[in-house]
């Protein structure tokens, strides 16, 4: 995900597939790589710290949950692309140009609700 390093984006899936709020070592063992418990913490933390994901303290463990959906996470980054490219027009071409005939038919029924608001 734009924005976010390769650990915090692993940590990321794991929150964004959890049920629910989870703890450092429940996120530990769902991650697909052997790491030191120290570690994830400090990326959780990293990323509360850059708000991308949100904490309550339960006795003495915080949980941790996404503060957006992954879908949301990923309009922002293309948001954030938009206003850094210097073009948005050409970009939005390219992407539209690239995508499949299910994603174009989403973008334009997207367009039509849009318009209806």
């Amino acid at each position: 995900m734009h924005g976010l390093g390769e650990l915090e984006a692993a940590v990321m899936d794991v929150l964004w597939r959890a049920p629910g709020p989870m703890k450092v070592r429940d996120v530990l063992d769902h991650l697909d790589r052997t790491l030191a418990y120290t570690t994830v913490m400090t990326v959780l933390d990293n990323l509360h710290r850059k708000q991308w994901v949100e904490r309550e303290l339960r006795g003495k463990a915080y949980l941790y949950r996404a503060r957006t959906t992954r879908e949301e996470a990923a309009a922002r980054a293309l948001r954030e692309v938009l206003d850094a490219s210097g073009d948005p027009h050409a970009v939005l071409m390219h992407f539209v140009a690239s995508g499949s005939e299910e994603e174009t038919d989403i973008l334009r029924s997207a367009l039509r609700k849009k318009r209806r608001t």
